[in-house]
């Protein structure tokens, strides 16, 4: 057998010590080069995003995006919180609906995820088999709009923006997978101490799952956060407006400040000084900063959840 260790000697102690396969220095330069362009190539758009959005519309007319402008104006920034109340309610509305959106969809991926991933289950392959069918054919926009607002009665309602999103059946593949790679031991052991699958659910896998469940709330919550269409579909009161919904329609008609503004003389002050390239970057930021001081806190599961599953000890 052919060890993959190596014997290096220490300089300084003359003791030998065990390596793995290191790369070579050349490979680690080539390799740590390559991986700061592609964070450059990240990042950089995102710089000049915010950068654009905090220059004034007159430099961008002369010199055209740059990271470094002629004149910094915050006219883009004033123009969207001269909405006042309608931004703040929106932006409410908008974390009510990712909060309590996430929490329930999680709450369905994650019960039903495990349910499939019991092998004991008797109606295990039946389930599957319809879960895996809604990944390939669904009814349309046409069947899903009837039914949310004839059979449900959700138009007009903020429940609208929770409940049509709330089922996954790529999570719920995503969460079994990772269920399955929990010791059948430990559920068996709980099995024999008395506990029932209710208590063998929430006390040994969910603690053993929150790297799984972390990466699904990551990406549950950025659908909810970045989602517009539904509030465009079923909201017709504008104010349950989510601030997708708000700021994508005031980036594509000026007519709906003229149904926010309280009179036309307001409206034409605002039409006047409506920034056009720099409002665009603003919205942007606006819609992005939130969710992106958010990932830092799930940054630790998120990477050990895409990893998991992948190998098996």
């Amino acid at each position: 057998m052919i060890s993959v260790f190596k014997k290096k000697k220490n300089r300084d102690e003359g003791v030998p010590e065990l390596t793995i396969n290191r790369i070579s220095k050349k490979a680690d330069i080539v390799l740590n080069i390559w991986f700061a362009i592609w964070t450059l190539a990240c990042v950089l758009p995102l710089l000049l995003v915010v950068i654009v959005s905090f220059s004034s519309e007159q430099s961008i007319f002369e010199n055209g995006y740059s990271f470094f402008p002629s004149e910094w104006s915050l006219a883009a920034y004033e123009f969207f919180f001269r909405l006042g109340d309608q931004l703040i309610r929106s932006y409410g509305i908008t974390i009510f609906v990712t909060v309590v959106g996430t929490v329930f969809s999680l709450a369905i991926s994650a019960s039903f995820a495990y349910v499939l991933s019991r092998s004991d289950y008797a109606y295990n392959r039946i389930f599957t088999l319809l879960m895996l069918f809604t990944m390939l054919f669904n009814g349309g926009i046409v069947a899903t709009y009837m039914v949310n607002t004839q059979i449900l009665g959700l138009g007009n309602s903020v429940w609208a923006l929770i409940f049509p999103m709330s089922f996954n059946a790529f999570y719920i593949v995503v969460l079994r997978t990772f269920y399955k790679s929990i010791p059948v031991e430990l559920i068996e052991a709980a099995r024999v101490d008395g506990a029932s699958e209710f208590k063998t659910f929430f006390r040994i896998v969910l603690p053993l799952s929150k790297p799984g469940i972390a990466t699904i709330g990551l990406f549950t919550m950025i659908a909810y956060w970045n989602d517009w269409f539904l509030g465009m579909l079923y909201i017709v009161d504008q104010e349950k407006y989510p601030v997708q919904t708000l700021l994508w329609s005031m980036q594509n008609s000026l007519e709906f400040m003229k149904q926010s503004s309280a009179n036309a003389l307001e409206y034409a002050e605002m039409a006047a000084s409506a920034p056009t390239d720099s409002g665009r970057m603003a919205l942007t930021v606006l819609v992005v900063l939130p969710i992106l001081l958010a990932y830092p806190y799930f940054q630790k599961y998120f990477v050990k959840g895409l990893t998991v599953g992948g190998v098996k000890g």
